[in-house]
């Protein structure tokens, strides 16, 4: 072997080989990131450690999770967990890998599950094998995947997704109202959906005469879909479609002036991406025995994206961790307790994070405790009515809370106006810089403590959303490309 064939690199060994020359990124931004990072030479580490040793150790993790459990209730929310999971891996096909932005893809969702309902159910009097129902769903909803992206191969960024949450919201509309369904108006109306009623007593998943008879069952069933997606995924994302996919998402034209067929790339992507998704949809209406069009709409789509974006769009690992720290948010800011704990320590961390030098976060902290415990004291005095009402959190927590913020007795109202105030003024104190800032943020934070006690954290359906959504804007400004994504080259 000449000495010129002895110094040519080896041939990665996968897709996720830290050494591997990466599209969209280059060896200025990965060093870069690696010098900026706290932890740079930790995870330069940890990218020589093959990626599917952490899928590996994973499974085993969520394996042992209902052994390790009694609690109905965890078992529900690690099988959610990974529903949204499976779901997120689709996304990652379509937005992560091809870059295109799909705003419908929930409703392959939705197709998916109400499939399973209308072939496993008492609705038309079909009870098919989960052996027959899941390949047939799954291969219908890659179908429609298809023929949504066949008129919208031409169309990117704004435009396509614009028609994709047409399709989207067409779903809804459509399932929402399909008691009445007729053939173009030329034939007697059917219930094809069940409208808002949807379609109850769905079948569990069966199999030679037998079903899943426990939420147990289902967890191990949707571990063993997911990992078997995550695997198919991993291998494709090795092949030439998936740096076919990789090159159509950092630039269409580029990619098909190198001779790649970027529409049939697109169509492949929407139709993997969808055919996830409704296999998804099949475990969801076989669990909850039941759909609803509401299910799934907007709201689904946006925690769907945030766990991508979360996680890192393009990475596997990404996909992982973003499902398990958006869900678990939510199920966790669902007591007012734990949310409170949440709220004020995501802003010490925030603090401690951001602020420079040290001498100014101790007295923004100290600043914002006097100013709490005089505006206290003079309301205690002045105003009563402003302290006698009782904290969310209890405990120790909330015996300092009821001694620094006021507690009106009835505080909608009063709460409504802070919280306008409250984002007039976190948009004021962008405009700001130096020392005014910083003195600026003692009164803000005090009244961010004033609105969470007394409006955001008695509405907690509501306030655990902006709260993820607070998470994301925040990670978003530090780490733009999500936990576990990798930094990219942009060509401004």
């Amino acid at each position: 072997m000449s000495g010129r064939d002895s110094e040519t690199p080896p041939v990665p060994a996968g897709p996720d080989d830290a050494s591997k020359p990466q599209i969209g990124a280059d060896e200025w931004v990965a060093s870069h990131e690696g010098r900026r990072q706290l932890g740079g030479r930790l995870q330069r580490e940890l990218g020589r450690v093959p990626r599917p040793t952490f899928y590996l150790g994973f499974a085993i993790v969520a394996a042992i999770l209902p052994v390790a459990t009694s609690d109905d209730y965890i078992v529900r929310v690690g099988f959610d967990t990974l529903l949204y999971m499976l779901l997120a891996l689709g996304l990652n096909i379509v937005v992560g890998y091809a870059g295109l932005l799909d705003l419908g893809y929930v409703a392959f969702y939705g197709f998916g599950a109400y499939g399973y309902a209308m072939l496993a159910s008492p609705k038309f009097g079909i009870h098919w094998s989960t052996l027959a129902v899941v390949p047939v769903v799954v291969l219908a909803t890659a179908v429609l995947g298809f023929l949504v992206a066949l008129p919208s191969r031409r169309l990117v960024g704004d435009y396509l997704a614009i028609v994709t949450l047409f399709f989207g919201q067409l779903f809804v509309t459509v399932y929402q109202n399909g008691q009445a369904m007729t053939l173009l108006g030329f034939s007697r109306q059917y219930d094809v959906t069940g409208g808002p009623n949807g379609i109850p007593n769905v079948d569990p998943f069966n199999a030679f005469g037998s079903s899943i008879p426990s939420l147990r069952g289902y967890y191990y069933t949707a571990l063993i879909i997911f990992l078997v997606a995550l695997t198919a995924v991993y291998l494709v994302d090795a092949s030439r479609t998936g740096r076919g996919w990789r090159s159509l998402r950092e630039d269409s034209l580029a990619a098909e002036l190198m001779g790649m067929p970027v529409n049939r790339l697109k169509l492949l992507a929407f139709a993997f991406g969808a055919a996830i998704a409704g296999l998804a949809g099949t475990l969801f209406a076989a669990l909850n025995t039941a759909v609803f069009a509401p299910d799934f709409d907007t709201p689904t789509l946006i925690i769907v994206y945030s766990m991508l974006i979360l996680g890192g769009a393009g990475s596997l690992g990404g996909v992982i961790l973003g499902a398990l720290v958006v869900n678990v948010s939510l199920e966790v800011l669902r007591t007012p307790n734990h949310a409170s704990w949440i709220f004020y320590g995501l802003l010490v961390v925030t603090l401690v994070a951001k602020l420079r030098p040290w001498r100014w976060l101790a007295g923004v902290i100290a600043g914002t405790a006097a100013l709490g415990f005089a505006v206290h004291a003079a309301a205690s005095a002045w105003w009563p009515r402003g302290v006698h009402g009782v904290p969310a959190v209890s405990g120790t927590l909330g015996n300092a809370l009821r001694h620094w913020v006021l507690l009106p007795t009835d505080p909608r109202q009063i709460g409504n106006i802070a919280f306008v105030i409250l984002v007039l003024v976190v948009l004021w104190l962008t405009t700001l810089h130096g020392w005014v800032q910083k003195v600026a943020l003692a009164p803000t934070l005090y009244l961010a403590a004033f609105v969470w006690e007394n409006r955001l954290v008695v509405e907690p359906s509501v306030t655990r959303l902006i709260l993820v959504g607070v998470i994301l804007i925040v990670l978003m400004n530090a780490r733009p490309q999500g936990l576990l994504g990798s930094a990219r080259v942009e060509i401004i």
